[in-house]
């Protein structure tokens, strides 16, 4: 009996070294999900063989079987808190293009309120048991250099094999993974997260296009091109207002008071207004791709899922909007009140021909809601400039807010939420919903400075993204459903914000207009009785087509929407001019 207890007790130690990396995987994966219910068994047994490898690697580079394991174990814990974290604050999970955004992401790291939900304590506390058990996992192995370092570079080419190999349409087709990158939460749940992360990395470049040809685009630009010049030129004053949008349109609740009264009466054919809903490509976070497709008319359609072109793509001038104004005799400004390197703004700003950029150090004293610059001071600044910019001289602008910034659920002394939602009890959505009502009045206050002043002057205003799954999720709620269980025409509902042009002049009034980001800024120039460049007439014939062209999903004129796989062929040309306009148009 002793002996087989002892040969048992050295046993277990061998045991434990192939069963620590899959109970790795699980706890891993539990952090935001139970991938027993949420994954097919073959995937899971696929996820077992990367954690596996990198076990095998640890092992070789370290030489002690128990720290290897230790090592590995903590690393995974940490990922997947810092994953369980981003996933709560934008509805999303870490993926290859967060590397790029490093620098943003720690300069509002300090503004959200860090909590474990029951699920990720479980895990948390799971992967400390397993260390305990880890650390008694003696196994002496008498490894030479050598060998350790062939085992090292064996490993190395093991995990960079998976990696090749679950990028493979074959692996995809065989394990019938799920691999629709605009839905990147559902895709590391199914695929799991570590497989789905490698998977993404195949996208960190663009590849062109098949059968793109640059004198071909070329061309084809240039057949859209146009002599007529401007014969007015009105200030255009663009607003992207950070995280508005109106939770009505997911469903039905109720307010103790509106939360929107100005956006809700310009959205009601008001005088020389147009306004309808602007369909974007981003939920949550990664407001740089709104700002990116409105300025320069392209598509997050042809790029990369969660890919940040600010940060990945733009690095010579390239063909904008307001490269485009300043040709027309406009001048150009760029301004956001918060940090400079969000979103690598500062550099890129100039690289979109916004001339001349104003952060947060130019603001002197400017109120604050919570921890960020009003809406009502940033516009004070904005009418600061109008003011002191040369007279008759048109005035381009492009302002990102950012008041209504998350996280939601903390409480200041600047900060009183007026808004509550009838049979709700979520502080988030308060808050929201309460920084929203501020936002609106600024609105309105902005809006009746310029209806006071001579010059010609349209004002842009919309949403970048909607809120966290987090903030919504009550609103869902009282319509029976559950952010887990959206249709796929529910979940487009998630990236509707609402969109306004507004001008202290006649123009012709529309309302209900659905669009999308790329195709905003044409409709401005055109409200404008601007001249359209190539690209700008381009994008107006092809919007006739398809009024809406997002990451998410293609809308054709008659209302069917479609994802964007479904409608290559159709937009083929559109993406090979992106590409133009992107990488090659110098």
């Amino acid at each position: 009996m002793k002996s087989a207890v002892t040969k048992i007790n050295k046993f277990l130690p061998y045991l434990l070294t192939i069963l620590s990396p899959i109970i790795t995987f699980y706890i891993f994966e539990g952090y935001t999900h139970n991938a027993f219910t949420t994954m097919k068994v073959p995937i899971q047994l696929l996820n077992y063989v990367f954690f596996e490898f990198v076990l095998f690697l640890f092992i070789f580079l370290i030489g002690k079987v128990h720290i290897a394991l230790i090592v590995e174990t903590v690393l995974f814990a940490f990922i997947g808190l810092a994953n369980y974290f981003v996933l709560q604050f934008r509805s999303a999970p870490i993926m290859p293009w967060d590397i790029f955004s490093i620098k943003t992401a720690a300069s509002v790291a300090n503004n959200f309120q860090y909590t474990l939900s029951p699920n990720a304590a479980f895990a948390l506390l799971g992967f400390i048991l397993l260390i305990l058990l880890e650390s008694r996992c003696r196994i002496d192995f008498q490894w030479n250099w050598k060998l350790r370092s062939i085992g090292t570079v064996v490993s190395c080419i093991l995990i960079c094999g998976y990696t090749f190999y679950v990028q493979q349409p074959s692996t995809v087709s065989k394990f019938h993974m799920y691999d629709k990158l605009f839905t990147p939460t559902v895709m590391s749940k199914r695929d799991g997260t570590v497989t789905a992360f490698l998977m993404e990395l195949q996208y960190l470049t663009v590849k062109k296009p098949d059968g793109y040809s640059k004198d071909d685009a070329k061309a084809t630009l240039d057949s859209y091109s146009t002599s007529i010049s401007a014969t007015e030129t009105p200030n255009i004053i663009v607003i992207m207002n950070e995280a508005f949008s109106d939770l009505e349109i997911l469903g039905d609740f109720t307010t103790n008071t509106d939360y929107m009264p100005y956006v809700h009466s310009l959205m009601k054919d008001a005088d020389n207004t147009i306004s309808g809903h602007l369909n974007v490509s981003v939920l949550g976070g990664n407001t740089a791709n709104t700002e990116f497709e409105f300025l320069t008319g392209n598509s997050m359609a042809f790029l990369p899922q969660g890919s940040i072109p600010y940060q990945q793509y733009i690095s010579n001038t390239i063909s904008s909007t307001p490269t485009y104004l300043k040709s027309l005799g406009y001048t150009t400004i760029g301004m956001h009140p918060y940090r400079a390197k969000g979103w690598d703004r500062e550099r890129v700003y100039p690289l979109l021909g916004l001339d001349t950029s104003y952060f947060i150090n130019d603001f002197v004293n400017p109120e604050l809601i919570r921890n960020y610059v009003s809406d009502e001071a940033n516009y004070d600044k904005i009418i600061d400039l109008y003011e002191k910019k040369e007279s008759g001289k048109p005035l381009f602008l492009f302002n990102v807010t950012m008041q209504n910034h998350s996280s939601y659920t903390d409480s200041f002394d600047n900060f009183n939420p007026e808004v509550t939602v009838d049979g709700v009890n979520s502080q988030a959505l308060n808050n929201y919903l309460s920084l929203i009502k501020l936002s609106d009045e600024a609105l309105e206050e902005l809006t009746t400075y310029f209806a006071n002043q001579n010059e010609k002057t349209i004002l842009v205003f919309f949403g970048d993204h909607q809120p966290a799954n987090s903030v919504v999720e009550p609103v869902w709620k009282l319509q029976g459903k559950s952010n887990d269980t959206l249709s796929e025409k529910e979940l487009n509902l998630r990236y509707k914000v609402p969109f306004i042009i507004w001008a202290n002049y006649d123009i012709t009034e529309e309302s209900g207009i659905e669009t999308s980001a790329n195709f905003l800024a044409s409709k401005v120039l055109t409200t404008a009785g601007l001249p359209l460049s190539d690209y700008d007439s381009y994008l107006t014939n092809l919007q006739q087509s398809y009024p809406v062209i997002s990451a998410i999903q293609v809308t054709d004129k008659e209302g069917n929407s479609t994802p964007v796989a479904d409608k290559q062929d159709e937009l083929e040309q559109y993406q090979q001019l992106q590409y133009y306009q992107l990488f090659q148009n110098r």
